[in-house]
């Protein structure tokens, strides 16, 4: 090896010891895999519970009516759901992370993972207290502010973890806007958001940075 290939190498392992004390790098690609599959199911039993609303709408003799006790049980509804579905997309996105920061050798927990943290749930905690206004006042906006504050709330993260998350938020906050002008569609793109693009940027990260190390 000559002197310049070693400066060279030296230079890179310098690079990856910054880094690694910048960042947090153990976020595997397979958690946002899990949480996009955890999201697919949730937006299906979401479109289960609005058909069964809609028929019992129409049949008074069932459980409920379309009346005010009907809306608030497929307002609950909807909320277990929702919980179910952040449960299992941290519950995936622990598992996961912490499969790969074991792999890797890599410390879980630092002063790194400590400011990520904050600077992604800040925004989603702001984002949740609107979010649960909306749900008892403007229902039709809830899927557009989820996937707006979602979006700006990795935006903000991506300063301490690996960049590519920054362009998924702006992803997230477009469909969220564009949302807004089909306020009637909200589970579709909900269902694209939070699902679909999960998988897809899962995917493209863990054969970016994880499938030659696995």
């Amino acid at each position: 090896m000559t002197d310049q290939q070693e400066h060279i190498s030296a230079l890179k392992d310098i690079r990856n010891m910054m880094e690694r004390s910048s960042r947090f790098i153990s976020l595997s690609g397979l958690s946002g895999v899990g949480a996009g599959v955890a999201a697919l199911v949730g937006a299906f039993l979401a479109h289960r519970e609005f058909s069964r609303f809609d028929q019992r709408s129409f049949d008074r003799s069932a459980e409920y009516s379309a009346g005010l006790n009907g809306e608030a049980d497929l307002e609950f509804n909807l909320i277990r759901i929702a919980v179910g579905v952040l449960a299992a997309a941290l519950a995936s996105g622990f598992l996961f992370t912490w499969l790969k920061a074991r792999r890797s050798q890599l410390p879980l927990w630092d002063r790194t993972t400590r400011h990520m943290l904050v600077n992604l749930f800040v925004p989603l905690f702001a984002g949740g207290c609107f979010v649960l206004s909306l749900l008892f006042n403007s229902p039709a906006l809830v899927s557009p502010a989820c996937l707006v504050f979602y979006g700006l709330a990795l935006i903000n993260a991506s300063k301490y973890t690996l960049t590519d998350i920054r362009y998924l938020g702006y992803l997230e906050v477009v469909l969220g806007i564009v949302n807004l002008v089909f306020p009637g569609l909200g589970l579709i793109f909900w269902t694209i958001g939070f699902g679909l693009l999960h998988i897809l940027y899962g995917t493209v990260m863990y054969l970016k940075y994880e499938r030659k190390s696995a």
